[in-house]
């Protein structure tokens, strides 16, 4: 018993560690982009999406380099179940989500390509490298679609708006997706060292914590004698989405978090569902080749991940895809539907697991 206390108490470390590292690692990194002169739609396309996607990144490379591959897979695949079952979810649930059609529909059908990719090369229970490949090449597409939608955000031209709720209409709303919340400080020698201390510092705390989220997961499927994917699922992906629920939640409990998450923003608050369906691409394009890259054989996908997380994850990203492919708007009953996929997700997951994850 106190040995699951001591693993609790060294996950709940790790996550605040993750918490903290990655927003601090990410708004000293952007302000250091911006120094070095790139303009802000380069860096909106790529430092800050790539950002979202951190702490999975993070976690899944120490995984896979201790051939902890469960944990490495599990990262990536039930991380993108989560930010789209949950926190996509309750963004559509929960506030007046307005994005841009042509990018949301683009960025669902590379979601479901990457999907596609891993049935299609996941051959024998592992990826192919051939896979591998191809999930890289959908990463560079992820990139350069999210640098011309930046580009076309900043020089004006015309965005074609949804919304997911009915009431004023979404071009009235522009201005609150793209308001502008990056506010650098003045650039001199002062705030250059103390920004690349704040992203060398942001990056040890992310290791630090990546580092005691793997280690206290590893220990409890050891003592429960479970399986790795189960804590991968439940623990892991719902601890790093902690601090975006709050975000969703409008941080109910106020708290110094609050503070400190609005002071290291790096994106709109109304831009955070779309950053949710980015960090789950980026899941599938970058943090599950890295991972491939990282283990230096053929990566294994457990049962567990093949038969419930990626089935989840294409269902959600059809529910999503749909109504603003055929409709052009979105519902907030797309947010019911995909928070009951998890919902069903999670309980499978817990009392039907696949022993051969």
């Amino acid at each position: 018993m106190e040995t699951v206390f001591l693993a609790l108490l060294l996950y709940a470390a790790g996550l605040v560690l993750t918490a903290v590292g990655s927003r601090l690692s990410s708004r000293c990194a952007t302000w250091c982009c911006s120094l070095c002169g790139l303009p802000m739609w380069v860096v909106g396309g790529t430092v800050v999406a790539l950002c979202t996607a951190l702490p999975q990144l993070m976690l899944a490379f120490l995984a896979a380099g201790l051939s902890v591959t469960a944990l490495a897979v599990g990262t990536a695949l039930a991380g993108a179940v989560t930010e789209l079952g949950l926190v996509f979810a309750l963004c559509l649930l929960r506030r007046d989500v307005v994005v841009d059609r042509r990018e949301f529909c683009t960025k669902c059908l590379l979601l479901l390509s990457a999907c596609a990719v891993i049935l299609l090369f996941v051959r024998d229970g592992t990826l192919s490298y051939t896979g591998t490949g191809l999930l890289m090449a959908l990463f560079v597409l992820f990139v350069l679609e999210n640098i011309a939608y930046q580009y076309r955000f900043v020089y004006g031209e015309e965005l074609h708006l949804m919304q997911a709720a009915p009431g004023a209409p979404a071009a009235e709303k522009a201005e609150s997706y793209s308001a502008r919340t990056m506010m650098f400080p003045a650039m001199s020698i002062g705030s250059s060292l103390r920004n690349l201390g704040g992203m060398v510092l942001g990056l040890a705390l992310l290791c630090a914590g990546a580092g005691a989220l793997l280690t206290s997961a590893v220990g409890l499927a050891n003592l429960t004698g479970t399986i790795q994917a189960l804590w991968a699922a439940t623990l892991i992906s719902f601890g790093l989405s902690l601090p975006l629920l709050a975000e969703v939640l409008h941080h109910p409990f106020g708290s110094i978090w609050k503070r400190f998450a609005e002071r290291c923003r790096i994106y709109p608050p109304a831009a955070l569902p779309m950053q949710m369906l980015n960090s789950a691409i980026l899941n599938l394009t970058l943090v599950l080749p890295v991972s491939s890259l990282m283990y230096r054989r053929r990566l294994p996908v457990g049962a567990q991940f093949r038969y419930y997380d990626l089935p989840m994850c294409i269902l959600m990203a059809v529910v999503l895809l749909l109504p603003p492919l055929i409709k052009k708007r979105l519902y907030r009953w797309q947010g019911g539907v995909c928070l009951a996929l998890y919902l069903f997700y999670l309980a499978v997951s817990l009392f039907a697991p696949v022993a051969a994850a």
